[in-house]
């Protein structure tokens, strides 16, 4: 097949040889975490400059990207740099004009506690005066009943006591009325406020007014005393931060971009079956600086003025998933293993061989040669559940063998299922490793991010059913990704066999897959099981592939290598057959390095001249489309 190349991934000797981290050390307990948020961000060295000229100048931001890459992080670290000199409290006054309408005012910090404080003395001040009215209503009816003594005396003094009572109790009502509420108190804060209003429903975001029952006799709570501040005042002076914005309704978003215009929004009742809907604050101030964050799709789903509010006034970030593989980089990663330990406060340290191990992770999470991970969420679950097994036995420091304990232990639950359908379609002869057949050949899928499957694809062609032309017929979860290969490997049958692939019906199927099966990466596989149906040659069922094809008969590059060759050897596959532009983005450890052969290919030719049954008839048709290829050798 021309210049065959062969890997077994990184030899056992690359992986007992020393990882250099960048840094010396002997555990993690010796390296420095920073003490503020925006420094213990890792590898999105774009977003944290952008956040730091977002604080200074009072900038919305955007932040767009996967999950686990650090946008709450971001967030927190922004309301750090915020200065907390300008941080106001915020207080609801009764309206003696229309209770209806509460005023608000607003004080520097630490002096609404004390405005509330002198109202409630001059409150107290007046509950003494009624209670000396009180005594000394008693003490006269005491003294009349001491000078003349009579049933009608005495029936009138405690009509008089119970009168006064009564008298002083609505009193009590109209006083208490003029005791303002203490809406936002900022008093002691030593940052900014961050409120995270993530999945927040309307009277949380926005500010609601409690239902009263008790309406009427003097019995209700004063309006003024039932308002609630929502989120968006909470976050006065400091960052709002929205994860998933296009969750929240329009309506509500629509209030949230007047928010943010107006630096103020009303307080009112949610709810119109609520007494709260009756009662309307005057403006209360939100002069917050916002942060949504969401996945690309989140960018469709807002509301076009809010996102053109931030865009034209803030800025939008994309989060990067992976960082190169530098030392310094690498460096990094090791102070996010001591920030984890920091931050979980229930584990031990980390050795720096369990470091070790870590980065090592993170270049297979990577995907990509010369790359580490910034899913750092997922990569701190390692780290948390590595500490726990470390707990667990008694250990002071958490070891290389620890982690790889908990790579094991902590799988997520796409790779269970990976692992469930590999163990049940063996059983069941579903996935085949020995033999060979005929249109039938092994491809390999990602679930979700970092789980291989394997994906057993069988394809029938038949003369035509239509005079006019014939069918691609697909089963199968996979069936537009199934379409488009056989579109594309019709371009290669044309050139090779001299005749159009319209006179038959092709039937693919997809064996048993599964929701979650994500890319193209199948397409070489569909096209190696159409060919072999149309000429009728084996293929062998100790092969799986993985790659993209294209119509001039490319192999191109594809995602999740290594989990996709993982599955592969669980399943008990010899050989794998994978892109060539994708030869560094494994990482094997060595025990599974020595149970694979690995084939880089870069054209369909050489994937079927490993893929097919030896013969004659084999290599007649590999020499066909090579010679039909438009491309150089």
């Amino acid at each position: 097949m021309g210049e065959e190349s062969e890997i077994k991934g990184p030899s056992a000797l690359e992986y007992e040889e020393k990882l250099d981290l960048g840094v010396e050390f002997q555990s993690t307990e010796e390296i420095q975490v920073p003490e503020k948020l925006i420094d213990q961000v890792v590898g999105q060295e774009h977003a944290v400059e952008i956040i730091k000229t977002a604080a200074n100048q009072k900038r919305h931001v955007l932040l767009i990207g996967e999950p686990g890459t650090g946008k709450s992080m971001l967030g927190q670290a922004m309301a750090e740099l915020l200065p907390t000199e300008n941080l106001e409290d915020i207080l609801v006054f009764p309206n003696p004009e229309d209770e209806n309408m509460p005023k608000i005012k607003t004080v520097p910090a630490c002096q609404g506690r004390r405005i509330v404080e002198r109202y409630r003395e001059k409150a107290k001040s007046q509950e003494s005066i009624k209670s000396y009215i009180l005594l000394l209503v008693i003490f006269t009816v005491m003294m009349a009943l001491f000078l003349q003594f009579s049933a009608t005396t005495l029936l009138m003094g405690l009509f008089v006591i119970i009168l006064t009572i009564m008298a002083l109790s609505n009193m009590r009502l109209k006083t208490s009325v003029l005791v303002p509420k203490l809406l936002i108190d900022n008093c002691g804060r030593a940052k900014a406020p961050f409120v995270d209003a993530t999945g927040a429903h309307a009277g949380a975001l926005l500010g609601d007014v409690r239902h009263d029952p008790f309406q009427s006799g003097g019995l209700g709570t004063p309006a003024h005393e039932r308002v609630e501040p929502g989120m968006i005042h909470r976050a006065h002076r400091g960052v709002l931060f929205i994860d998933e914005i296009a969750t929240l309704t329009l309506k509500m978003q629509q209030s949230l971009l007047t928010a943010m215009q107006e630096k103020k929004f009303p307080i009112t009742g949610q709810s119109e079956m609520s007494s709260g809907a009756m009662v309307r604050t005057e403006p209360v101030p939100c002069d917050f600086i916002l942060v949504a964050a969401g996945n690309l799709d989140t960018v469709d789903k807002m509301h076009p003025a809010l996102r053109s509010r931030i865009r034209g006034y803030g800025y939008e970030v994309y989060m990067r998933t992976t960082m190169p593989d530098t030392l310094e980089n690498r460096r990094k990663l090791v102070q996010f293993v001591a920030q984890e330990v920091l931050r979980d406060g229930k584990i031990p340290h980390f050795t720096r061989d369990a470091v070790e191990e870590i980065v090592r992770e993170a270049q297979r999470r990577g995907g990509r040669k010369g790359h580490l991970t910034l899913r750092l969420r997922d990569l701190g679950g390692i780290v948390r559940a590595a500490g726990d097994i470390a707990v667990k036995k008694g250990k002071k420091h958490v070891e290389r063998e620890d982690v790889l304990e908990a790579m094991r232990m902590a799988k997520p639950l796409e790779k269970q299922l990976a692992d469930w359908y590999i163990e049940r379609k063996k059983e069941y002869q579903v996935i085949k490793s020995e033999g060979s057949e005929i249109g039938r050949v092994n491809g390999l899928a990602v679930i979700g991010e970092q789980s291989g499957i394997v994906l057993p694809i069988e394809a029938v062609v038949a003369p035509a059913a239509s005079k006019e032309e014939g069918k691609i017929i697909v089963t199968g979860k996979l069936g537009e990704i199934a379409k488009e290969a056989v579109q594309n490997v019709s371009a290669i049958i044309k050139r090779y066999k001299g005749e159009d692939i319209s006179r038959y019906d092709i039937h693919v199927q997809f064996l048993q897959t599964y929701e979650g099966v994500e890319g193209d990466s199948a397409s070489i596989s569909v096209a190696t099981a159409v060919i072999s149906a149309l000429e009728e040659i084996p293929i062998r069922q100790d092969v799986a592939m993985t790659g993209s094809l294209s119509v001039r008969g490319e192999v191109l590059p594809i995602g999740g290598a290594t989990p996709k060759i993982e599955a592969a050897i669980e399943a008990g596959i010899k050989t794998v057959i994978i892109p060539k532009s994708n030869e560094k983005d494994v990482f094997l450890s060595p025990d599974k390095a020595e149970k694979i052969k690995i084939v880089p290919v870069e054209t369909i030719d050489q994937v079927l001249e490993v893929a097919l049954e030896e013969g004659e008839h084999k290599d007649t048709l590999i020499a066909r489309i090579k010679d039909a290829l438009p491309l150089s050798h």
